[in-house]
């Protein structure tokens, strides 16, 4: 190998940070971490209160805690409010208390979930597939990304002459709350007379339509769940429901299958 192809090698190959040149290595001395930024940093971490949360949570006072770990009351609470930051070391002591790793004081906290649907912001949307609506409806959780059940305010209006019910079906289950005036609701063969004040939970897989039975419009919280349903037949003596000894189909919910859009949460009314 000539001087000139050793030399062109040596040029291509990746330099080790072992054989950095002394500028480089220089910079690298000369890096430091803003102070204000690291107190942010454990800040964010909250570690105070979470020590705090776990003594609450075992019914410890600041003296049972500063027993168990060797550590004063006053500088306990100095660690939970955040005016002092623990060692390593002392929060290893805490953690052995609580059964807990040290990554426990470190990890992301979980996200809370809230929202609020306010009634101006809601959409009112009218039964589908027919000319003449029997009943409008809303959604109550459009605003939750993958809920595991979806609620709705529905208004169904007086029956009309020549108005025939279109029944439905869909995979899971439901629950209606009827807030005011009267519904007969048809579930399969059989047709329920509701009230207001009455609650009715059915599986949705068997078809089913609603009429409101009054002369003035009747309103209900309706909430399905989209899962898979097993059904079992049980057969037994008369049962609280009216059912007289005919076999009952017994609900055990299975893996939830939350809806994506409220598009796809308006064929559930449907």
């Amino acid at each position: 190998m000539n001087k000139n192809t050793a030399s062109s090698i040596d040029a291509s190959m990746p330099r080790s940070p072992l054989l950095m040149d002394d500028h480089a290595s220089a910079s690298v001395r000369t890096t430091q971490v803003d102070g204000e930024a690291a107190e942010m940093f454990i800040a964010e971490k909250r570690i105070g209160e979470r020590i705090k949360y776990l003594r609450l949570k075992k019914s410890m006072g600041l003296v049972d805690l500063g027993r168990h770990t060797g550590l004063s009351a006053s500088f306990l609470s100095q660690l939970e409010t955040g005016r002092v930051v623990p060692t390593l070391r002392n929060l290893a002591r805490i953690a052995m208390v609580f059964s807990k790793d040290l990554s426990y004081f470190f990890e992301p906290e979980p996200q809370t979930l809230f929202r609020v649907h306010r009634r101006r912001e809601r959409v009112r949307l009218p039964q589908t597939g027919v000319d003449d609506p029997s009943y409008f409806f809303e959604s109550l959780g459009y605003l939750v990304p993958d809920r595991q059940l979806d609620p709705y305010f529905a208004e169904f209006l007086p029956i009309k002459a020549g108005r025939v019910p279109k029944p439905h079906q869909h995979a899971g289950c439901e629950f209606l709350y009827l807030l005011s005036g009267a519904l007969d609701v048809r579930h399969g063969d059989a047709m329920h007379h509701i009230e207001a004040g009455d609650a009715i939970y059915f599986d949705a897989d068997t078809t089913h339509s609603y009429v409101c039975s009054g002369d003035v419009p009747a309103a209900a919280l309706i909430v399905t769940l989209q899962n898979s349903l097993h059904l079992q037949t049980q057969s037994g003596p008369r049962l609280a429901n009216g059912t007289n000894g005919r076999a009952v189909r017994s609900i055990t919910t299975g893996i939830v299958q939350p809806l994506a859009a409220l598009k796809k949460s308006a064929q559930q009314m449907q």
